[in-house]
């Protein structure tokens, strides 16, 4: 039996709270669709894998493309969840899963010349959309340019048009060096500025603890200066991730340990390191927060640990949540070992088995202490081999941090009480019995209580957290007009649909 780990990717969290309407309206989806796998070419056990998340729950499919996946991996969809684009690091993919054009030949050199079919590094691509630009995206990048240290020697930008090309999108400019420096590989970020329209991007100096920052606005991509904070780093496998709320930081490397930092929106400032060393580490590692932001998970291959990051020691509050519990994959027989992880827009936790198996871990309950936390090791059967390939994704639902001196642009002017109401729709309307609820994405669970004009409850169900759309069916009811209301705590909404025989 084969025990193999390889590097590791990157994890990012999704939004804490009740999101504004305007930011809803012009971000709904982007990362509810996650692609992985193996290209076309490739048999089965080996395939590709859409994991979809729209509905607020996990769905499955297994499809076919051309691109293929490593542990490279990122990707867009539009507002209604549709994808538009993604990006093994060798080369851009359009919708169709076809090279982009003008997409090929990214990350020049011979590490992408080694590995056509995808690259093997984590978050190494990171995709942002231009600030006031529906049409614009920006593809910050990176390889292994120095092969014999492992590290970077530039940051690249590729920037796509999804204009063109009869609305599946073409590559403008490609490779761009906007930084030129020993990088450490990977590590790739980015987190909504406060004024809930830019955002800041970051990277690391090799065997530094200087970070270099970046504002996306936009006027374009602009280096805003660097910061030295907190450990010396080495050059190691890792994964860093801001909180859902943007304000805590977590870097997490091989043999060194956890850095948790608090971080300034407004000012893009790291501040208050906190550091947990640890001696027995092994190769391949990941981190995740919880959906409230609370807690932070990590992982060692054979080993995930919670930490509360509330607690006043930090190293004090580990809990070891799961052990390798010594399972092999089908055919050919590969541990499902414990790599990468990243929240997902239904609340849980995945993590990636470090291995090309079929499988995926899962916290199902990230927001509960300890064990309570309820990890199920390979609880997502795949159906295909997927070669760890969970995207990296930034929250691009969070939004500007209210009453703060950088909330200037008025983004929540207006709306914010009447957010719920307003971004509440339903269709189709009217109805022949099925009809779905769209509606701001909530860190909450939910519920939506359906009634006749009479007032008779005619149907009570649950809306999952961080879910987006759900369906509703009115089957057996009579012709009429029904109220719909759905309450998220003390927020609720009410629409109504129009049921016709």
């Amino acid at each position: 039996m084969i025990r193999l780990a390889f590097l590791v990717c990157f994890c990012f969290g999704l939004l804490k709270g009740l999101l504004p309407l305007c930011q809803v309206q012009a971000q709904q989806g982007l990362n509810n669709l996650w692609l992985g796998g193996f290209g076309s070419g490739y048999p089965p056990p080996y395939g590709s894998v859409d994991l979809q998340f729209i509905s607020g729950n996990l769905v499955l499919n297994t499809t076919s493309r051309d691109i293929g996946f490593r542990r490279t991996c990122a990707n867009i969809s539009d507002l209604d969840g549709v994808l538009l684009f993604s990006t093994n690091g060798v080369f851009v993919a359009n919708a169709l899963g076809d090279t982009m054009v003008n997409g090929s030949g990214l990350n020049p050199g011979s590490y992408s010349n080694q590995y056509p079919q995808g690259l093997y590094s984590s978050q190494i691509v990171l995709i942002l959309p231009k600030p006031e630009d529906s049409n614009i995206y920006y593809l910050l990048h990176m390889t292994i340019d120095n092969s014999v240290d492992i590290y970077a020697e530039h940051l690249l930008l590729t920037t796509i048009d999804m204009s063109l090309d009869g609305g599946l999108g073409a590559v403008v400019s490609k490779n761009v060096s906007i930084l030129d420096d020993e990088i450490s590989l990977g590590h790739l970020t980015a987190v909504r500025h406060a004024n809930g329209r830019d955002w800041w991007a970051f990277c690391r100096i090799l065997n530094t603890n200087t970070f270099y920052r970046y504002l996306i606005t936009p006027a374009g991509i602009n280096l805003d200066g660097t910061q030295s904070i907190g450990d010396l780093s080495i050059w190691a496998t890792g994964q860093v991730c801001f909180s859902p709320d943007g304000t805590k930081f977590a870097y997490y490397w091989r043999d060194i340990g956890l850095e948790l930092f608090e971080f300034d929106r407004c000012t893009g400032l790291f501040s208050s390191p906190v550091s947990v060393t640890y001696t027995d580490l092994e190769f391949g590692n990941g981190a995740a927060f919880s959906p409230n932001g609370r807690y932070l998970y990590i992982t060692d291959v054979d080993n995930v640990y919670q930490y509360d990051t509330e607690a006043p020691d930090l190293a004090a509050s580990e809990v070891l949540i799961a052990e390798w519990d010594s399972t092999y994959s089908p055919f050919p027989p590969l541990a499902t070992l414990f790599d990468i992880a990243q929240l997902a827009p239904d609340g849980k936790i995945y993590i990636g088995t470090g291995n090309s198996t079929d499988k995926l871990h899962v916290i199902h309950s990230p927001d509960s202490a300890g064990l309570a936390c309820n990890i199920e090791q390979h609880d997502i059967d795949l159906t295909r081999y997927f070669s760890n390939s969970l995207p990296n994704h930034p929250n691009y639902h969070l939004g500007p941090v209210d009453g703060s001196v950088c909330d200037s642009l008025g983004i929540n002017v207006g709306v914010l009480e009447e957010s719920l109401r307003l971004g509440v729709n339903v269709y189709p309307n009217p109805s022949a019995g099925d009809f779905m609820l769209s509606y701001p994405v909530q860190s909450l669970a939910g519920e939506v209580e359906v009634r006749d004009v009479s007032g008779r409850l005619v149907l009570r169900t649950q809306l999952p957290a961080w879910s987006q759309v759900h369906k509703v069916g009115l089957h057996g009811q009579a012709a009429g007009i029904y109220n719909c209301r759905l309450a998220w705590g003390a927020q609720s909404a009410a629409v109504r649909i129009i049921l016709e025989q």
